[in-house]
């Protein structure tokens, strides 16, 4: 019993989404007795907010999803996308192009929930064809934009990958240089999350927006078989340089801003060490160290395997756990994830590639504003966004969220997280 509860605790930290460990704590209504499951439903909510999904589907296929049953939770999310989409293909609502846009988005929406969990087996055919399905809807929905969005495609020749990227402009300013957003994710979430997560709310405020995929990131890991690499940098200058050279004529280089969300707060802090033509980061939320935020909460039993190199016996001990059914939903997923997106079928090999993700040797490199997100629930790396604030001193910001907004990245108070983000903008950059 206590090797199972720790390894839940281990990939619960690996797997940024989950609740506060006690239930009593949380601010909100459970809807689910699965925590991991209750954080993917309120995903989906917040999301209504931009026309990424509707509430009364979403709180109907939570009903009928049974807690910790994974097969359960694709297949009620898979039947909830292929009824949004059949709607999205009724010609009588494709007359509007709102109709268009948000029903497209919600099927998209759908379909990225019913591929979460199908990551164990890298042969199931479900990881490519529902990731084909949810792109081909979110396509058919950004070109019902004011402005289409627009998928672009960045090659790195010198690292044998391509970077995947949407563009969106802001309607009506076309002649004016506007403040722009270069966006990334972290470990689990697509760029087509970003949308929801910041573009919206950057359009209506102004900003252009770019969102990205590196190495190890949605499209990018399934297209190219590649996982992540620590030298973030390598993504997102490439993606600068296209924005100031394919871009120039509508983008205000003095307020170019980086956004980094979940993982992708680490990820966008090791660039912003590196590209100087950057005017400020945000990092929704501050991480330091990635490992060291793992590997302190694991009890002294399982260290033990891991730090004397006992390496076999640690993947044994883990997958054969997996293969039994025998973790916990948060558990499973953070293995399955991390073995995919880090490209390895080994845990050992997985923990110790988490060693080259942290932020100490490059900080004191960082010399624009940076914003760091702290969420009161967020209890994965508890004391690391503010250890970023103090390393860059008087250069950070941190921004503490409380109560209903204190989950990890904010999820489910979407307009508060926006709020605050934007409210520093202005101040520190100036108005749109």
């Amino acid at each position: 019993m206590r090797l199972h509860y720790t390894l839940s605790i281990f990939a619960g930290l690996l797997c940024p989404p989950a609740f506060a460990a006690n239930k009593s704590d949380i601010p909100t209504l459970p809807l689910s007795t699965d925590s991991t499951f209750n954080f993917q439903f309120l995903i989906a909510l917040g999301d209504t907010l931009t026309g990424g999904a509707d509430i009364a589907p979403v709180l109907g296929a939570a009903k009928n999803i049974k807690a910790g049953d994974m097969a359960s939770f694709s297949e009620q999310f898979y039947k909830l996308a292929n009824q949004t989409k059949e709607s999205a293909e009724n010609p009588e609502n494709a007359y509007d192009p709102v109709n268009v846009r948000d029903t497209w988005f919600s099927a998209s929406q759908y379909f990225r929930r019913a591929d979460f969990y199908v990551h164990e087996n890298w042969s199931n055919p479900l990881i490519k064809s529902l990731w084909a399905e949810q792109t081909a809807a979110f396509d058919k929905a950004i070109s019902a934009l004011p402005v289409p969005g627009e998928r672009v495609r960045i090659p790195v020749q010198e690292r044998n990958f391509t970077i995947e990227a949407i563009w969106y402009g802001v309607p009506g300013r076309d002649a004016r240089k506007l403040p722009t957003l270069v966006i990334g994710n972290g470990f689990d979430a697509a760029q087509e999350d970003s949308y929801h997560y910041f573009v919206a709310f950057a359009l209506a405020r102004g900003w252009n927006c770019i969102t990205y995929e590196g190495p190890g990131q949605s499209t990018v890991r399934r297209e190219q078989d590649v996982g992540f690499i620590p030298d973030w940098e390598t993504v997102v200058t490439p993606v600068v340089d296209y924005v100031l050279s394919e871009k120039s004529h509508v983008v205000d280089r003095t307020r170019l801003v980086l956004v980094g969300n979940s993982f992708g707060g680490l990820l966008a802090a090791r660039a912003a060490a590196f590209e100087p033509r950057l005017s400020a980061a945000v990092l929704i939320d501050g991480l330091w160290d990635f490992h060291a935020g793992v590997i302190m909460q694991l009890p002294s039993d399982i260290l033990a395997l891991y730090e004397v190199g006992n390496y076999t016996q640690f993947d044994h001990t883990v997958l054969s756990l997996r293969r039994a059914g025998k973790l916990s939903t948060m558990a499973a997923w953070g293995i399955d994830q991390g073995l995919w997106s880090f490209y390895t079928h080994s845990p050992s090999d997985f923990f110790n590639q988490t060693k080259q993700y942290k932020l100490e040797g490059v900080v004191e490199k960082i010399q624009i504003p940076v914003f760091v997100g702290d969420g009161e629930y967020d209890n994965y790396f508890p004391g690391q966004a503010r250890k970023v604030k103090d390393a860059l001193g008087d250069r950070a910001t941190l921004h503490e969220f409380h109560g209903v907004a204190g989950y990890h990245c904010q999820t489910g108070a979407g307009q508060e997280m926006a709020r605050a983000m934007f409210a520093w903008l202005n101040k520190t950059l100036g108005k749109a």
